[in-house]
């Protein structure tokens, strides 16, 4: 049932809720947390923790990308970033991290520019692989055309197609538009697609055939989306509808499942209980993983939007270092912030709630708390 308001008297508008509205209600058994699975099956790859990290250029490098494998979650890497335009960019990134906050944004379309090299897409794909992990990679809609032979070819495990807002019926009058079903239908590689913020946008995803769908716009911290074009994502309810949608697909396509990943708005370890409390089976990570010591952002953190070259949607911002990448994710932690030991917290969560998987831990029960 649709829960709406009228906000004048031209217009209602549907209550949404984002993850700082909710709480989860513990309601059954509880159990040792020793006990607890944290495994996420994708396609053919096995994780030990339901966790991708962002394909975002203050995130992922092909090392943070090879350490995310290591300590069992992927990495997923921007195909379209400064690691594809540039031999060398460890001193283009030293730049950004310096740059004055009115500089930033004009030096960065600026570095940005630059094109890009379908050979090191090859030899940052080759580097991650020769490491034994699982291999992502990410395009937006508009190169995945271009490019999408060349990471195919470089043996990419998953292929992650990542906008603001990608549907699967993209109208354009000035280019061909990219066919999803048709492409994903030609593709041996598993493909995770998004984002989406409705059900019925990620209703038709999972009709390509996708393997995953990313719910939410992405870009956490480092996105004004809602500032520049007025557009917001309130995950709580975007998971929910968007779980709903994974569940009425199942039943519609006789038991094909699609994954449900929360890209957005995923910052501390309570983020992450209540996004797989809402339905989602893994997270994307983007501020969370820009906080360690290795990520190539140097506690700075941007995304796509923030270099779009006419009209960014994004900016750069400062989330300082709170620990190494294991630190982040296996602690040990040592203040309440949520910033550290993510997975123990996801695993106590668990335990404290009686389920034993993340996947039984989606009936949980949830509490709107009223601001």
């Amino acid at each position: 049932m649709s829960n709406e308001v009228e906000i004048g008297r031209g217009k209602r508008a549907r209550v949404a809720y984002s993850f700082d509205d909710i709480a989860i209600v513990p309601s059954r058994r509880t159990r040792d947390a020793a006990d607890v699975s944290t495994g996420w099956q994708i396609d053919a790859y096995y994780l030990d923790i339901p966790v991708m990290a962002a394909p975002m250029d203050s995130v992922s490098s092909p090392a943070t990308a090879i350490e995310m494998g290591r300590l069992g979650g992927v990495g997923v890497l921007d195909l379209e970033g400064v690691w594809t335009r540039y031999e060398d960019p460890s001193t283009l990134l030293d730049e950004i991290a310096q740059l004055a906050p009115d500089e930033a944004g004009r030096r960065m379309q600026d570095i940005y520019r630059a094109p890009i090299r379908p050979e090191l897409i090859t030899a940052r794909l080759e580097e991650i692989r020769d490491a034994g992990v699982t291999v992502a990679g990410a395009l937006s809609p508009q190169r995945t055309q271009e490019h999408w032979r060349t990471v195919v070819e470089a043996g990419c495990d998953l292929f992650v197609i990542r906008g603001t807002t990608v549907s699967a019926e993209h109208v354009s009058s000035n280019r061909e538009p990219l066919n999803l079903k048709r492409f994903i239908y030609e593709l041996d590689v598993p493909v995770i697609v998004g984002g989406a913020v409705t059900y019925t946008a990620a209703l038709h995803l999972m009709r390509t055939g996708a393997a995953g769908v990313l719910a939410g716009y992405g870009g956490g911290a480092s996105s004004a989306n809602r500032r520049t074009i007025g557009v917001s994502a309130p995950m709580a309810t975007i998971v929910a509808d968007i779980a709903a949608a994974r569940r009425d697909y199942l039943d519609e396509s006789s038991g094909r499942y699609v994954h449900v990943i929360a890209d957005g708005a995923v910052s501390t370890s309570g983020d992450i209980v209540k996004a797989l409390a809402c339905g989602a089976d893994g997270v994307m990570l983007g501020t969370a993983l820009a906080r360690a010591a290795e990520a190539p952002g140097q506690g700075w953190h941007w995304g796509a939007e923030a270099r779009h070259p006419r009209l960014p949607r994004g900016e750069r911002v400062h989330v300082g270092t709170a620990g190494t990448m294991e630190q982040i994710l296996f602690g040990p932690a040592h203040t309440a912030e949520g910033k550290l030991n993510l997975i123990g917290a996801l695993r106590h969560a668990l335990a404290s709630s009686g389920y034993s998987e993340v996947k039984e831990f989606q009936r949980v029960g949830i509490v709107v708390q009223e601001s």
